[in-house]
């Protein structure tokens, strides 16, 4: 009985239901109870706070004004910076507001070019630099043109230019188109008063010549260097002269050489044409009367293509050449000396067809000049 009374003591109350709904207040165990808990709890807290103080100033510079810009004085003061937005380049401040330049338009706290009015710019800069410098080109190509032109001269030529276009430009931006031009041909152009103080505008050497016509430009080219010019071509035509003239005397050698094969097969085949004919025919024949019949009549005007073939038959020992009485004249023929010998038409006869052909032309000049020396001898 006492061990049942010792176990029922020992047993754990149920808890009631009022401790389960409302539980007591933590003790101090909830806090980190370690160091890694008691760092990410540091961080966590450390975040939070640049969280609120980063939306605190983007807020208050949201709801914060624009600071007004400061007027367009000649010295800026750094304490002044506090309160207004220094003015920037290309325009003027006043009571705060800014008003940029012409040519210039307003972007942000900014005061940039205005792509539209630079294009403008640059046209009608382009259109007056061709117009000085062409006229520049003329003077010095021709003598006519200017070389000098007044700036008074330009800006009405631009005004009527203007005027004349259809596509002109209005009235609102023209004026800073103008201007702008004006320092654009002024950086480009050389400039100069005149002894009335008139401004003038003029090309530059080295950008006239670009504006200059290609004949122009080739004759002054040639004036230039006349002096090297002058002793080059007479040196390029003195090489094409002589140039010229040795292939001419390669063609009066050839043309020499196939004449006197052809006078060696005719004085080669004439005493055999006067055996085998009445044996009345003579075995020479006369040099002029051989050169009237195998030269061309253009060749005949040529005293040196005959002189080429004299002098190769001279140098033939198988010819001889002797003055005789013809007709009452005195004539040089020439009569072939070796019989049975292998003249220049046998050396020839490699080809078939050519041998041939000039065999047959052989026989014919031989038949004529058998003839005509026959006629010789019967007068």
């Amino acid at each position: 009985m006492a061990s049942d009374s010792n176990t029922k003591k020992k047993k754990r109350p149920k808890p009631s239901s009022h401790r389960t709904l409302f539980p007591a207040e933590p003790s101090l165990n909830s806090l980190p109870s370690s160091k890694d808990d008691f760092t990410r709890l540091i961080a966590v807290v450390c975040i939070a706070a640049v969280v609120a103080v980063a939306c605190n100033f983007i807020a208050a510079s949201l709801n914060q004004p624009p600071k007004p810009f400061c007027d367009t004085i000649s010295d800026f003061d750094d304490s002044l910076s506090d309160y207004c937005e220094p003015c920037p380049a290309n325009g003027v401040c006043y009571g705060g507001k800014l008003t940029c330049d012409d040519g210039f338009r307003k972007q942000g706290m900014l005061c940039v070019e205005d792509g539209d009015i630079s294009r403008a710019a640059k046209s009608l800069s382009k259109w007056v630099e061709d117009g000085v410098c062409e006229t520049y080109a003329q003077l010095l190509c021709s003598g006519t043109g200017r070389c000098w032109v007044a700036v008074d001269e330009l800006m009405d030529n631009l005004d009527k230019s203007r005027m004349s276009d259809n596509n002109n430009l209005d009235k609102a931006i023209y004026m800073p188109v103008k201007q702008k031009a004006m320092e654009i041909i002024r950086s480009a152009l050389e400039t100069r008063r005149d002894d009335q103080g008139v401004e003038e505008l003029k090309c530059p050497e080295l950008l006239v010549d670009h504006y200059k016509p290609l004949s122009c430009v080739v004759r002054q080219w040639i004036i230039k260097h006349a002096l090297l010019l002058v002793p080059a071509c007479a040196l390029i035509a003195g090489c094409i002269l002589m140039a010229y003239r040795a292939y001419q005397r390669h063609l009066l050698s050839v043309r020499a050489e196939l004449l006197y094969h052809e006078v060696c097969d005719i004085l080669e085949e004439k005493p055999l044409a006067s055996r085998s004919g009445s044996g009345e025919g003579e075995p020479w024949v006369v040099a002029s009367w051989l050169r009237d019949h195998l030269l061309m009549p253009k060749e005949r005007k040529d005293p040196f293509l005959w002189r080429k073939v004299e002098e190769l038959v001279q140098e033939d020992s198988r010819v001889d050449q002797y003055p005789k009485l013809v007709k009452g004249e005195s004539k040089v023929v020439w009569e072939w000396q070796v019989e049975g010998s292998i003249g220049s038409s046998g050396k020839r006869k490699t080809n078939d067809g050519s041998a041939k052909k000039s065999m047959n032309s052989s026989d014919n000049a031989v038949r004529q000049m058998h003839a005509a020396s026959s006629k010789v001898t019967a007068t």
